[in-house]
């Protein structure tokens, strides 16, 4: 029998409920740190916590890669009272061949509803790594969005209850919302909204 993408996803948060509650021991606890005065300074159960699932996972990815199960998932997002139903890399599986492909199927669709139903509203660029808060958000035209949409190569949408997420992203699916992987990978972020968006929801 093999497994699916749901199921998958629903053994690794049985997997992580039991690593909170403590019913998860790694043995080979002593390998893993090196220094042998901190291994017998350190609580070997706290630190069986932390080693403990991500192994599980890592096992999982192992999985997927060889019975090529998916890492993509489909969410409904509600916005103005519209929705529409989109994929998205899991975030605790992997990309598999073919899901990247998935993804950049539906960008024409997710800007074809962004557009509509973000007609009214203005538009923010986020920069969501500057530490200045004032320096997190620029206001921005729908023609600066247009180009930004040529360098995409799939979206992604995030509804909030006044203000609607656009992500534009390029490279690895499973790299692109961190910093260390621009310009190879990464992601522009638009905020539909009629205020300005606060910091915190940015």
């Amino acid at each position: 029998m093999s497994y699916n993408t749901h199921q998958l996803i629903q053994i690794l948060e049985q997997e992580l409920r039991a690593n909170w509650k403590g019913e998860r021991i790694l043995l080979s606890l002593n390998d893993r740190i090196e220094d042998p005065i901190l291994g017998k300074v350190m609580d070997a159960k706290k630190m069986s916590k932390v080693f403990a699932y991500p192994d599980f996972r890592r096992q999982i990815h192992q999985y997927q890669k060889e019975r090529r199960v998916s890492g993509v998932v489909w969410r409904t997002s509600t916005f103005q009272g519209q929705s529409i139903l989109t994929p998205e890399l899991h975030n605790q599986l992997i990309p598999i061949p073919g899901d990247k492909e998935v993804l950049i199927a539906a960008k024409d669709s997710i800007l074809t509803f962004w557009r509509e139903v973000t007609a009214n509203l203005n538009l923010w660029l986020s920069d969501r790594f500057s530490c200045n808060q004032n320096d997190r958000l620029q206001k921005i035209d729908r023609e600066f969005v247009e180009k930004l949409i040529l360098d995409a190569e799939w979206a992604e949408i995030d509804a909030a209850i006044d203000a609607l997420y656009l992500g534009l992203c390029w490279g690895d699916p499973l790299e692109y919302q961190y910093r260390w992987a621009v310009p190879e990978s990464g992601y522009y972020r638009i905020i539909a909204a009629r205020n300005e968006p606060s910091a915190i929801a940015v």
